[in-house]
């Protein structure tokens, strides 16, 4: 204890009580500070309308940037380095270590951002590992199996002790493109001291241990030996080790490949130059040429597990798609989980794909994905093998992480010992104790919508929820500017609101009170000729109508008068 020295203070802008938006940040004594991944959130459909995806609120960054030694990356999903284009120059545009194919996709993806800085980007090697030192830290890192390759974790040496951080992890005696966990580095490290683990909670309240990529691949391939028609797999586009089983798959059983999804292609090609894919010759084919062979001979790998608007299975299953749509005797493989939120867009998705004949499979049925998130009995091994001073579950929900400090207690580690913390809250690690503080920096969600990023405010996404719940209400009143009297019947425009040919009733009532409402705020002067305050008139309209239309119908669209002087 008296060799420890200093203030660290941890710093989570995302990623906790969520599943989502990771950044992570550690400052030593106010001095210096280095980042842990920098990723996208994924809106709720419903929540979040027209929303692209969320990002880290850096405001405390931005002004500390100064301090930023570099970013650490734990592997190469969105959610842990989607946001760098995003928060790279607001923060400085500071160094980021990476591994080599989280590298090269980190790079790949800055070349859609022209306008945004050049990335200095170092490769870290898991096999010629060289710890290196960043101001007061000193960082090594070792081997996690996930569903993309080249994962790892981070062993952080601070002069207030060590900080071991699992990444996303899961432990797999049989992988089957990867090599295991490297549990013996790990224990290598831990036995330095681990002051505080740092541990993934996505899947802590699971039991046991998460499916081997082996059995994955038995199941896999149980569908190929079984299907009569084409093959659509469904899948993220950075489940780079689930795209290799579809593709040696598929070479093995005589099939073609066609690749349907931008980010998806981006990602295989990055794979592939960096021998992380590994493709027999002449399998990929374009869509166009898959209609020169039999179905039994083509797979078509493709986005849209989710359920996400515009992509490729999306626009098959509604017939919107430029090549392909569902053909009887199709099979169509749901590789992938489903994202808390997304369960009833997919299951209508899951629908619509069976109407149309085709044969459906899903994690639910038979064990055709793992999830690369581990299960309670694999975070309770790696504690044990850890034996760390302090518990700090992350990347999950709240549930999540109370679901790792309950296995925290049931090993016997006191509840005072184990911190549950919220995004914003400042854990600080002292010489004496590590507890979550009362400071807080901003750490609110941050919205991307199209170019648009943090341009638009809760009240933005409130408005939409109410046009998509209750619709919309547009009033045009025409005034004669030289009588005050209106010209003409106001004009009334209703989207998803009501049906106008069968609210006659109520459109002549609405119509009578517009005139009743201009007429009480035209004031008129000396000379008769009228005063028209049109915003105070459009304010009235507004409030007035929205008011009469929730006592008709108990619904509040959004009321938009719109007052014309001629």
């Amino acid at each position: 204890m008296s060799n420890y020295k200093g203030q660290l203070k941890i710093i989570p802008l995302g990623g906790l009580e969520e599943v989502g938006r990771n950044m992570t940040a550690f400052e030593f004594n106010e001095k210096e500070i280095i980042i842990i991944d920098a990723g996208l959130g994924y809106p709720y459909f419903e929540e979040m309308p027209g929303i692209d995806f969320t990002i880290p609120n850096v405001e405390y960054l931005e002004k500390n940037k100064d301090k930023i030694l570099g970013i650490l990356i734990t592997h190469a999903h969105y959610d842990h380095i989607g946001a760098i284009p995003y928060l790279i120059e607001k923060i400085g545009n500071p160094p980021i270590y990476a591994t080599p194919l989280s590298r090269g996709i980190i790079l790949k993806r800055q070349d859609d951002f022209p306008n945004a800085p050049k990335l200095e980007v170092h490769e870290i090697r898991k096999d010629k590992i060289k710890p290196f030192q960043l101001g007061s830290f000193l960082i090594n890192y070792f081997h996690v199996n996930h569903n993309i390759p080249d994962s790892i974790g981070y062993f952080i040496q601070t002069p207030v002790g060590n900080i071991m951080h699992t990444g996303d992890f899961k432990i797999d005696f049989t992988p089957f493109f990867d090599k295991p966990a490297n549990l013996s580095r790990i224990v290598k490290l831990a036995l330095k001291g681990v002051r505080l683990l740092m541990i993934d909670s996505t899947n802590a309240y699971q039991p046991g241990f998460v499916a081997s990529e082996k059995v994955i691949m038995e199941n896999l391939e149980s569908i190929f030996r079984k299907a009569q028609g084409r093959i659509i797999a469904a899948t993220f586009a950075s489940l780079l080790e689930r795209i290799q089983q579809l593709v040696w798959l598929s070479g093995l059983y005589g099939r073609k490949v066609v690749l349907d999804g931008r980010t998806l292609r981006t990602n295989i090609e990055v794979a592939r130059q960096l021998k992380y894919l590994q493709t027999p010759r002449g399998i990929f084919i374009k869509p166009e040429d898959s209609f020169r062979l039999p179905p039994y001979q083509v797979t078509i790998i493709c986005t849209g597990s989710q359920a996400e608007e515009g992509s490729a299975l999306m626009k098959i299953a509604l017939g919107e798609h430029k090549y392909f749509k569902i053909i009887p005797g199709d099979t169509v493989i749901f590789s992938s989980s489903i994202v808390p939120g997304n369960e009833r867009v997919i299951q209508e998705l899951k629908d619509d794909l069976q109407k149309q004949g085709a044969k459906i499979y899903h994690y639910q049925m038979m064990d055709i994905h793992a999830s690369g998130h581990a299960f309670a009995d694999e975070i309770n091994l790696f504690i044990n093998l850890v034996k760390p001073e302090y518990l700090m579950p992350v990347h999950g929900h709240y549930f999540m992480l109370k679901a790792v400090e309950e296995i925290g207690l049931n090993l016997g580690m006191s509840p005072e010992r184990i911190l549950i913390a919220q995004n914003g809250q400042v854990v600080k690690m002292t010489p004496e104790k590590i507890f979550v503080s009362h400071e807080r920096v901003p750490a609110n969600i941050v919205y991307v919508d199209g170019l648009g990023v943090g341009d638009v405010e809760e009240v933005v996404i409130r408005d939409r929820q109410n046009l998509a719940r209750d619709g919309i209400f547009v009033v045009i009143a025409t005034i004669n500017s030289a009588t005050g009297q209106l010209r003409t019947s106001p004009d009334i425009i209703s989207r998803g609101f009501i049906y106008l040919r069968e609210s006659k009733q109520l459109l002549r009532e609405v119509r009578n009170l517009v005139k009743k409402i201009i007429e009480r705020n035209i004031r008129f002067l000396g000379d008769e000729s009228p005063l028209i305050q049109e915003e105070q008139i459009k304010y009235s309209l507004k409030e007035e109508i929205a008011e009469f239309l929730f006592k008709k119908t108990q619904r509040r669209p959004v009321v938009i008068p719109v007052v014309i002087k001629v």
